[in-house]
């Protein structure tokens, strides 16, 4: 059994005047002999991560493997991925709210999840120079006051239309219908703006939040020591049948409700992270 003191990792909040921009920091490191392993589930967030240590292994469900040296943009995170704490790592992950990225960097590049060094998405090489003052701090909380403050300059305003989509609650309406509508604009142009600003469609969220409501059932389950009932499952959670459950947590994750079941402990639930 690990100590806490050799698997630090915690949640960091976010100061409130930022609130809109990120939903939390995370911060790991690996002070034991071994390497530790987990699966993160997907966020539909987009991601930085800076490595401070022996370099960070992330292997996606293609099986692709990617070192994180220093800094890394992931997202929007549509899918589980491995990722690897060697001995001597240690992390601080910043997780994008919505809009946020494309706030900083101008482009939702990262559409399709794929990785990238954010010096790529700004002329200058800042972010080199980010990490470099980021390593020379030990504190994490004074890692993440000198980081918020570098990201300040490049903070773009929310648009309108980013605003309706991001404030939309009624979930008897269709957004994309009820905010055309609204705005006097077609429907297409509403659902482009969502793709190009968030990264992802209503569809896509709509699918992922079912799944998420289902993960979310079946750790409420465990904590409290029920026997899952998928069929509850299906039903509590708005699938068509079982198949659709299966076939979501195969898209997702790579493998069935059962092993999610049965491999919780290695899991790191996406709001985590």
């Amino acid at each position: 059994m690990l100590s806490e003191a050799e698997n630090n990792n915690y949640r960091m909040a976010v100061p409130s005047e930022f609130g809109a921009v990120f939903s939390h920091f995370y911060y790991a490191e690996n002070k034991t002999l071994s390497s530790i392993t987990k699966t993160l589930l997907p966020s539909f967030q987009t991601i930085l991560v800076f490595s401070f240590g022996t370099k960070v292994v992330i292997q996606s469900q293609q099986k692709t493997i990617l070192e994180i040296e220093k800094c890394m943009v992931l997202g929007p995170i549509k899918q589980a991925f491995d990722y690897t704490l060697p001995p001597d790592s240690q992390i601080l992950v910043v997780n994008f709210k919505e809009d946020a990225f494309y706030r900083f960097f101008g482009n939702a590049l990262l559409t399709h999840s794929l990785p990238i060094h954010p010096d790529a998405l700004i002329p200058e090489n800042c972010f080199t120079i980010l990490w470099g003052e980021l390593k020379k701090i030990s504190e994490t909380k004074d890692r993440v006051y000198f980081l918020l403050d570098f990201c300040k300059p490049y903070l773009r305003d929310q648009n309108r239309l980013t605003q309706l989509l991001t404030n939309f609650k009624d979930d008897a309406l269709d957004p994309i219908k009820a905010i055309a509508a609204s705005t006097q604009q077609s429907e297409r142009n509403i659902q482009l703006h969502q793709k190009k600003f968030f990264g992802y469609s209503i569809k896509e969220l709509n699918r992922y939040e079912r799944f998420l409501k289902a993960t979310e059932q079946i750790q409420k389950n465990i904590i409290n020591g029920s026997k899952t009932d998928w069929l509850a499952i299906v039903n509590q959670c708005g699938f068509y049948d079982q198949s659709q459950l299966i076939h979501d947590f195969k898209y997702y994750m790579n493998i069935s409700p059962t092993k999610f079941l049965k491999f919780q402990k290695d899991i790191c639930v996406a709001k985590g992270f």
